[in-house]
């Protein structure tokens, strides 16, 4: 079970809700990957023009919990106004903040971010707030009340996987809120590798998205993120410089 502010996810896969081919393959994907929290990026959404398309047509969306972001965003300003917004037309509460401070690497900004994520959390949002795989601030962001830490594994919508394990275990190891692994997953080998690293989640899009196939790339994903986690809470064996017989000799009579 996966708790973030007071939401209980069974599913530790978070999945957005863009690129797809069209709707019916959307719903497909999000159905076989049994995920709790959809994401999407509300200006993306005309939510108070029924006329518009909306990417969450095809789907029931009482039966996940939200998770608008504030995709497009430069400053704390202009995030904080996209979360208003999204709470203002019912969708949720909960929120996860981006403010982007590099056009062409689409990492975050983190003083911007840091004030996003502090004032939305004094108006009682559910803050998660997208970041760089930076301690410091990861650490920071928590001190400030977020409600889960939601690091990069590489640049958004890249496909490069995880980066830099270092940085990324290190945040996790000090975290006492959920880490999120967000952006730059690319193949269910990445969404595994993070969750044996100790991530209580993962939130992906363009991996499943875009691939060939949506719908089982979806699934792979989900057994990716259960097999990582499963693996996690095992504790793997430690690494050996040489050879050790996984069938003793002791006591063996030649």
């Amino acid at each position: 079970m996966l708790t973030i502010g007071e939401k209980n996810l069974k599913s530790r896969l978070l999945l957005g809700t863009g690129k797809y081919p069209d709707f019916d393959m959307q719903k497909k994907a999000v159905d076989v990957s049994e995920t709790d929290v959809l994401t999407f990026s509300v200006r993306r959404m005309n939510i108070f023009e029924p006329s518009h398309p909306n990417f969450l047509e095809k789907l029931d969306a009482k039966k996940y919990h939200l998770l608008p972001n504030t995709a497009g965003a430069k400053t704390a300003e202009e995030a904080i106004r996209t979360a208003r917004l999204a709470k203002a037309s019912g969708l949720c509460d909960m929120i996860k903040v981006e403010a982007i401070g590099c056009d062409k690497t689409l990492l975050p900004d983190p003083v911007e971010t840091l004030k996003a994520t502090e004032e939305l959390l004094k108006e009682g949002f559910t803050v998660l707030p997208y970041t760089s795989d930076d301690l410091v601030l990861a650490r920071k962001l928590e001190e400030l009340g977020a409600h889960a830490i939601m690091p990069g594994a590489s640049p958004i919508g890249s496909g490069q996987g995880i980066l830099n394990q270092f940085q990324l275990s290190l945040i996790i190891e000090q975290a006492n809120v959920p880490v999120i692994v967000d952006a730059g997953i690319g193949s269910p080998k990445d969404a595994a590798i993070a969750m044996e690293l100790g991530a209580s989640g993962v939130l992906l899009n363009t991996a499943v998205s875009a691939a060939d196939d949506p719908v089982k790339m979806a699934e792979a994903m989900k057994y990716a993120i259960k097999a990582g986690r499963l693996g996690y809470e095992a504790g793997r064996i430690a690494k050996k410089r040489y050879a050790t017989a996984s069938s003793p000799m002791e006591g063996i009579s030649v």
